[in-house]
């Protein structure tokens, strides 16, 4: 029976595809956490007073955003390894590096998520009141204290529903990293699906384990949401 084909063990391909669960996953996670970082980072750069600063973080959000993902993907996986040994000689070394599949994986997807969450950061830092920012400097607040007790809360809170958003891509998006040979749950649905000839029931079992992920991530994200606007008057 097809069915059997996706049962654990020697006689089925249940343990390659949970295998792959958990490698989507790890990519996932991974690119996320950079984003996260270059988000945050570049939102920042934008929101401040320097103009080629903004110029220059405008111009990877613009590419960032309309560059294809798998464009990207193949000039990562391609040219990262030239990038790396120049970057390398640089420092003294002279030897070959290669950047591997998961590696080149999370770079590009960070890439492309950190222009996306640079943009929803951005946008949340604008949403909150002026007034409260002019009220919280009258008080004698340091630039560190302002940023902890009222920006980075209400951005963050302001943020979520987009970072939802990035994150969902972010986990879609490493069905593209399969080019690469990394065995993600795309990768494994099409090496299962040749060797059994039964290209339906793989590719259908990787839309079910896509949309597990996606229910569980919506799941919990809607949950945070809620968290951080416990105590929000609605409008």
């Amino acid at each position: 029976m097809d069915l059997e084909l996706l049962s654990f063990g020697a006689s089925g391909w249940g343990d390659e595809m949970a295998r792959a669960t958990l490698m989507t996953l790890a990519v996932s996670l991974c690119a996320f956490a950079v984003a996260l970082v270059i988000g945050t980072l570049c939102a920042a750069g934008k929101l401040s007073r320097y103009r080629p600063l903004r110029i220059i973080l405008d111009v990877y959000t613009t590419m960032g955003r309309g560059i294809p993902e798998l464009l990207i993907i193949y000039l990562i996986f391609f040219g990262g390894s030239g990038v790396v040994m120049v970057l390398a000689r640089i420092f003294g070394y002279h030897g070959y590096i290669e950047v591997n599949a998961f590696t080149s994986g999370v770079a590009a997807i960070a890439i492309i998520n950190g222009a996306y969450q640079t943009e929803v950061f951005r946008g949340a830092a604008l949403a909150i009141p002026r007034g409260q920012i002019e009220a919280a400097l009258s008080m004698g607040m340091s630039d560190g204290l302002l940023f902890r007790r009222v920006l980075a809360p209400q951005v963050l809170r302001l943020a979520l529903p987009g970072l939802g958003n990035c994150w969902l891509s972010a986990l879609k998006e490493t069905a593209l990293v399969s080019v690469t040979g990394l065995v993600e749950i795309m990768r494994q649905a099409h090496v299962a699906s040749g060797s059994s000839q039964k290209p339906f029931i793989f590719y259908f079992m990787a839309a079910v384990l896509f949309l597990l992920l996606t229910y569980v991530s919506g799941f919990g994200f809607r949950r945070a949401e809620l968290w951080a606007n416990r105590g929000v008057r609605s409008a």
